[in-house]
């Protein structure tokens, strides 16, 4: 039986300290919806995440609760995101000032609704639960800072991918331009940039042109993230709202430092920004910088194709970024029509004996005198690790180091064909792996880059902390931080758009080999495991 419970809005009380009777209207502030303020909470079986990020039940009408034995509403489940009045109950709001600024003098409706959720799914069956929903992202009526006493501060952590000096410029410019802010620290270094280098002042003209360089303005670096001793220079500089921009590490990194702030009690908001150029992070539709490395690395491909296809039995081979995820392989493989195989992490492959790679291989020669091969660079880690003995390693950021499948890979096929087969080719071996990490955004990757800074300066303004943003279905969100960095999004071997490569390449599914065979079924079990994990 459900247990219910009726919670204010998070503006006005704490999510933790719940009454356990209704208000009546006149309890809230005119701008407050009562129909989304009412929830039905039902408890979990298992939560996500180890703070306020709970998933909770929700059942909403205008007239108040719906009956629990409501089939319309039943499993309606938001995935809620912290917010300072949750450990700070008394905090005061202001108006927000974004609709006396020019730009959005104009918009007819400036203000996110507080009943405006993203659903996590679009396509449900008539008789499905509504299932997972994220609180949409964009600018309240009401505010928890007042412009002149915002401290902000940027910080960028982990590896290089396109579009990152866009996302601070515009979380420079967004802060500055809509809500008045002046007072805006970049952090050098990364994380460790908190208590061993110096800060730079931040301001739209000292940003103005940092979004046509590759890069990071701020300089980057893997590791050193001491949660006490950053949170002590957060306080030590009076900074009040954090913007966070990197990987898994990264906003795990994040989701600390909001915890302390909150075991504290201090009056700081947390906010991440996802950065992963594999576009390995799950939830969201994808990572910003993807876009731009998969259109990079059609030059790749197509420099590989030229060489290949101007030579007798050219094979070349081009090594994409993906360390677990062969996202950058596929699409890229998609959109040049010019490859002939795409080997990814998700999906295992052999080299040798009926239906493995050297016999596509010398198929395609035969047929084309030609060959691309697209290779993930975490494809076949186990194979070449067993070529070279080596022992597993990892870096500052706590990923285990990769061995160069690439150079492996082009060997093996050199040494078959000339030892084995007895038949010369050329080989051409392409990794543009820093060239597409360190080019600057590209026109779509932009913008998306500015709407993930606009999103997270809103909920930051508006109280909200412990969170990161992104698109749900085109429709950006905030979403608990612990919900993107519970597990890594991968390539589906048994989705459609795995099957469409399969179809544009007509390479072999590798699925003839007994040791194949066996790891596919376990990764299948695992993924069907994960599934019914994330569907409670």
């Amino acid at each position: 039986m459900d247990t219910v419970f009726t919670s204010f809005y998070p503006y006005s009380h704490s999510r933790n300290s719940l009454p356990s009777t209704s208000p009546s209207t006149n309890d809230f502030p005119s701008h407050t919806s009562l129909s989304f303020a009412k929830f039905v909470f039902t408890k979990q079986s298992s939560l996500r995440g180890p703070f306020n990020s709970h998933s909770i039940k929700v059942r909403a009408s205008e007239d108040g609760l719906i009956p629990p034995t409501d089939p319309q509403n039943e499993d309606f489940i938001l995935e809620d995101v912290p917010h300072l009045t949750s450990f700070l109950p008394d905090l005061p709001m202001y108006t927000n000032p974004l609709k006396k600024t020019q730009a959005y003098a104009i918009v007819k409706q400036t203000f996110v609704s507080p009943e405006d959720v993203v659903a996590h799914k679009v396509v449900v069956q008539k008789e499905s639960a509504r299932g997972v929903h994220f609180r949409r992202a964009g600018p309240r009526e009401k505010v928890f800072f007042k412009s002149e006493e915002v401290r902000a501060c940027i910080v960028t952590c982990g590896g290089l991918c396109p579009g990152i000096n866009t996302v601070i410029r515009e979380i420079v410019c967004g802060l500055n331009n809509m809500y008045g802010v002046e007072e805006i620290l970049g952090i050098q270094g990364g994380y460790r940039g908190f208590y061993s280098k110096n800060t730079v002042q931040l301001t739209p003209k000292s940003v103005n042109d940092i979004h046509k360089r590759g890069g990071t303005f701020l300089q980057t670096s893997r590791g050193g993230h001491d949660t006490n001793k950053i949170v002590d220079n957060i306080q030590d500089r009076g900074i009040n709202q954090v913007y966070i921009i990197g990987g898994d590490g990264t906003q795990k990194g994040a989701a600390a430092i909001y915890k302390e702030v909150e075991r504290r009690g201090i009056k700081v908001a947390v906010a991440g920004i996802p950065k992963t150029i594999d576009n390995d992070i799950v939830v969201i539709d994808k990572s910003f910088g993807f876009d731009t490395a998969v259109e990079e690395a059609q030059r790749a491909i197509n420099a590989a194709h030229v060489e290949v296809e101007s030579v007798e039995n050219g094979v070349g081979i081009v090594k994409l970024m993906g360390r677990y995820s062969g996202f950058i392989a596929m699409h890229a493989t998609l959109a040049s029509r010019d490859v002939d195989c795409c080997l990814i992490p998700e999906s295992p492959f052999y080299l040798e004996g009926q239906g493995g790679l050297f016999e596509f291989v010398e198929q395609r020669l035969k047929e084309n005198g030609h060959m691309v091969i697209v290779l993930a660079e975490g494809a076949g880690q186990e194979y070449v690790a067993q070529s070279f003995h080596a022992s597993a390693e990892i870096d500052a950021s706590g990923n285990r180091l990769l061995l160069d499948v690439g150079l492996w890979l082009t060997q093996k096929i050199k040494d078959h064909f000339t030892n084995v087969r007895k038949m010369a080719i050329n080989m051409k071996y392409i990794d543009p792996t820093y060239m597409i990490r360190a080019i600057p955004s590209n026109a779509s990757d932009n913008i998306y880059c500015t709407l993930l800074a606009h999103s997270a300066i809103h909920g930051a303004m508006a109280g909200y902390t412990g969170f990161t943003v992104g698109p749900v279905n085109s429709r950006h969100a905030y979403i608990p931080i612990s919900r993107v960095t519970e597990t890594t999004n991968i390539v589906k071997l048994t989705d459609r758009m795995w099957a469409r490569l399969l179809a544009s390449t007509n390479q072999p599914s590798f699925l003839g080999c007994e040791a194949v065979q066996e790891r596919f079924a376990n990764k299948m079990d695992d993924d069907f495991h994960n599934l019914k994990i994330t569907s409670i």
